[in-house]
């Protein structure tokens, strides 16, 4: 099956979707809200709701202060965490699945309310939920967990789940492997702008570009949407000290944008609307996430290059990407300047590390695709 991501196909309306997104920064509502725009396109009714919100006693704004302070000030403390809850392998570990049940009743409720015909978990602690609640015979309509990580962790996989759809075929056969249940690839799930040929936005971003650094490739720094990076000041003057215009993107890390704006031939941008505009006009992405951004990137013809990775699943699946030809690691700065070199200039390594990206996005099915099949399949009674 190879249909390009976001195009309609398949029967048209009727069904009705249930999105668990998290606000833990902003990659899970991007494919949350892309993945209901796509659903409603095709004329199905789509809803999001945000799993931390269905936690009780104020525990979802704990957890997402937490894991915020932990990336942003004490990284060495996320990293040992991930290690211990999250990290794939063998032995009895912490589970999410207690944490996550607290939720239960209220997505019970909400699942009924709105007719759900099928649940979508975006975020590895909905798929502890609903995980949770389908191994009990507590929630009556299939759960199918799109995971948007390159590397899924194990809080991603839980058996209670009817189906997983992953980034590639290794991550799907890892979660049959976990779970005993059906796992399939399936494209990132992108808005269709940063695949476009046109994009009208780009236009500006070079002239802004050209105004600032005439002559100096455009490189964008990814900082997430908490504006969180190991070193960022030193990468800047790096780049911007070898010819280049560092263009940072710092979320909504206000201190991080005021310090950066202070360095000459940098550009430090707070919350960007026109990220497909953006990303058409830069000539690479530095990233430490890997996660939508980096996606975006690879959709937009962005060369990506992993730098200075976040511990724990930004390390990992930075490696995955890497492993997988459609990013560069750079684990020091002489590395660094060397892939830029060869990525941002015209020419053939350039050009297939672009297609290598942009084959990522074509190859496998659409993820709504999938997901609406396998509704339509439990509404007519047919297990797959």
């Amino acid at each position: 099956m190879r249909r390009h991501p976001g195009s309609p196909s398949g029967p048209r309306g009727g069904r009705r979707l249930l999105v668990i997104s998290a606000s833990m920064g902003a990659g899970h509502d991007t494919v949350a809200a892309e993945l209901v725009r796509r659903a409603r396109e095709r004329g199905d009714t789509a809803e999001v709701v945000d799993v931390l919100a269905l936690l009780p006693y104020g525990l979802g704004t704990a957890l997402r202060c937490f894991y915020r302070g932990s990336v942003r000030h004490f990284p060495w403390a996320y990293a040992a965490l991930y290690r211990l809850f999250l990290r794939p392998g063998t032995g009895r570990r912490p589970s999410g699945t207690p944490l996550a049940r607290l939720a239960g009743s209220r997505l019970r409720e909400l699942a009924g309310r709105s007719g759900a015909d099928v649940v979508v978990p975006v975020f590895h602690l909905g798929a502890q939920l609903t995980g949770h609640l389908r191994e009990r015979g507590l929630l009556r309509v299939p759960s199918v967990v799109l995971v948007i990580d390159f590397e899924p962790h194990r809080q991603w996989l839980h058996p209670g789940n009817d189906h997983c759809l992953c980034l590639t075929e290794e991550a799907a056969r890892e979660a049959r492997g976990s779970t005993g249940r059906p796992a399939t690839t399936c494209g990132p799930v992108v808005a269709p702008e940063f695949s476009a040929d046109d994009v009208p936005g780009a236009a500006q971003w070079r002239e802004t570009f050209d105004r600032l650094g005439s002559g100096r490739p455009a490189v964008v720094l990814s900082a997430g949407a908490w504006g969180v990076g190991s070193h960022l000041d030193v990468t800047v003057r790096l780049l911007a000290g070898h010819g280049y215009l560092p263009v940072v993107l710092c979320g909504d890390n206000g201190r991080l944008r005021r310090t950066l704006s202070g360095a000459p031939g940098v550009l430090a941008l707070g919350w960007v609307t026109d990220m497909p505009g953006l990303l058409h006009a830069a000539r690479a992405l530095i990233d430490n996430a890997a996660g939508q951004t980096a996606v975006q990137a690879l959709a937009a013809g962005l060369p990506v290059v992993g730098h200075r990775p976040l511990p724990g699943h930004g390390a990992d699946g930075v490696r995955r990407m890497a492993a997988l030809g459609v990013c560069e690691v750079a684990e020091d700065a002489n590395a660094l300047l060397e892939a830029l070199g060869r990525l941002t200039a015209p020419g053939r390594e350039r050009r297939r590390r672009i297609a290598a990206g942009r084959a990522l996005l074509t190859e496998h099915a659409d993820a709504l695709t999938l997901v609406t099949e396998i509704a339509d399949a439990a509404r007519a009674g047919v297990r797959r």
